[in-house]
């Protein structure tokens, strides 16, 4: 649907519980520019076909892919419609250094993070079903694009719309989200949803305390006057702030049940268990429960309420 003037809602399915994500194709003069891409599997080539259609793009028509973030739900498909199009994929330094180490190195990350949550207490035979869907998605992000940096700040012209990229780590390490200040209007990719929260996980090689960056992150778009949102997933977003403010409250309650899970010592495995309902999950789902369970933990150590004890196991007590 046209959610604003020359700009297109693609929905397009996933093979998990979160269903569709949301891209954008944005009307550029003679070309459109593309938002997001979605993942990598026969359904997401079809809705893809169907779009062209409904639009009347010719792939030859686009004119560049931008992506908001590297996770495989955004970039997936970059590969393959700038195969069809030619078209550069521009991404932030950042996010190009986490494809490089996630989707490029894999097998290796996918040890790497089946060793960390190991560590934070989660069963050898969780684990390894964690390990696999890692993998999967892995598959779905091929054939990797040629990346063009995109450098926070760098301003963008789209048709008659001048867009300032900006960066919203938190959900991913340096999320990009484009603001038109003209039309109070914003792109937000994942760093603001309504329906649900953006995941925030902390990974064993990306920022230490991904919900500090997160809550700041939060903090600057509330300076910005945003009259519609478009996001990666869910309904549009036409009360900014306000949704703000709910994201805000979200975490602070999540801490304090976090802290209470954590009580005299726990592994974030345990505490994990106590905050979600870890029996009714997916492996994909519980993947994102324990990273997300990790990077409160960790933030409510930053902030002297709760303490990281790593002997004999890594283990997390309130303070």
């Amino acid at each position: 649907m046209e959610v604003a003037d020359g700009i297109f809602q693609i929905q397009l399915p996933l093979p998990f519980p979160l269903r569709i994500v949301n891209c954008y194709a944005l009307r550029d003069g003679a070309e459109w520019t593309i938002v997001d891409t979605g993942l990598h599997y026969p359904p997401g080539e079809a809705a893809w076909q169907v779009a062209f259609e409904a639009f009347g793009i010719r792939p030859a028509q686009i004119g560049r892919i931008v992506l908001t973030h590297a996770h495989p739900d955004h970039f997936g498909m970059a590969g393959w419609l700038a195969g069809q199009s030619g078209a550069p994929v521009l991404l932030a330094p950042g996010e190009n250094a986490f494809a490089e180490r996630v989707w490029h190195n894999g097998a290796a990350n996918e040890q790497a993070i089946v060793e960390f949550f190991r560590a934070h207490g989660l069963p050898a035979g969780l684990a390894e079903q964690v390990r696999e869907t890692m993998a999967e998605n892995r598959a779905m992000t091929t054939p990797w694009p040629e990346v063009t940096a995109l450098a926070p700040g760098t301003a963008i012209e789209i048709g008659a719309r001048r867009f300032e990229a900006i960066a919203t780590p938190g959900h991913s390490d340096e999320h990009l989200v484009f603001y038109c200040a003209d039309e109070r209007l914003m792109l937000c990719g994942d760093a603001v949803l309504t329906k649900i929260t953006p995941n925030v996980s902390r990974w064993p090689d990306g920022n230490p305390n991904p919900l500090a960056d997160f809550l700041s992150s939060l903090e600057r778009l509330g300076d910005l006057d945003v009259a519609l949102a478009l996001p990666g997933h869910g309904p549009l977003i036409d009360k900014f702030g306000q949704r703000l403010v709910e994201l805000r409250q979200h975490h602070h309650e999540r801490l304090e049940m976090m802290a209470r899970a954590a009580g005299d010592g726990a592994t974030a495995f345990e505490v994990c268990t106590r905050v979600f309902p870890t029996s009714t999950l997916s492996p994909h789902q519980l993947r994102f429960a324990i990273a997300e369970t990790l990077a409160h933990l960790e933030h409510l150590v930053s902030i002297g309420q709760a303490e990281r004890i790593e002997q004999p196991a890594i283990m997390y007590r309130a303070a």
